[in-house]
């Protein structure tokens, strides 16, 4: 993959979600599961309490266009009729480089003495 390929695949903040959640994974995830888990980080709340509008905002847009770009550029492997996606060899190497970025870019909140 070359790097603008790559740069422009982790520039969107849910898709980077998806490579980080199928780094964790074995196998298979169902779109709406990560659904749940983007849409639980978005809005800083336990999966279990994320509402019906928060995870159909998110299931749509990973369906409609993020997991179908990173299917493209062969990141993930994204079974549209299933509404599935699977890990790629490229995955774990993209999800290496966002925690990096993370890691790298990573400040604590500074408390007021």
């Amino acid at each position: 993959m070359d790097p603008d390929t790559a740069f422009d695949a982790i520039a969107n903040s849910r898709r980077r979600r998806v490579l980080l959640s199928l780094s964790r994974s074995h196998g298979e995830v169902a779109a709406d599961d990560l659904a749940v888990e983007i849409a639980a980080i978005e809005n800083a709340i336990d999966p279990s309490k994320v509402g019906s509008d928060e995870r159909t905002s998110v299931y749509i847009a990973l369906t409609q266009s993020h997991l179908e770009t990173l299917d493209e550029i062969g990141a993930v492997e994204h079974d549209d009729r299933s509404q599935t996606v699977t890990a790629t060899a490229a995955t774990e190497p993209l999800a290496e480089y966002i925690r990096r970025l993370q890691t790298a870019c990573y400040q604590p909140d500074m408390e007021d003495s």
